[in-house]
């Protein structure tokens, strides 16, 4: 048995029939087409990761910076409450 009940000579006949169908050259321009699609794909995938990545780590450092910030405040609200 071969993929989902279909066995390989069952396979390669629909090859066979496509490539009449279409013929080589056909089926190589194709072959090209989604190769560079997937290519352009994979490239656009990996520069949204990178983008994502640079923000994230913009956000930590803003994130960072902003604690010291928030606890000298608290502490001069609590100051002033105390007086």
């Amino acid at each position: 048995m071969g993929i989902g009940g279909i066995s390989i000579w069952q396979l390669l006949i629909i090859a066979l029939i496509i490539v009449l169908l279409f013929g080589t050259k056909k089926l190589r321009s194709l072959g090209t087409d989604l190769g560079g699609a997937l290519k352009g794909f994979k490239s656009a995938m990996k520069d949204d990761e990178e983008d994502a990545k640079k923000k994230g780590d913009q956000q930590l450092e803003a994130d960072s910076e902003k604690p010291a910030d928030a606890e000298s405040s608290t502490t001069r609200t609590e100051n002033t409450r105390e007086k």
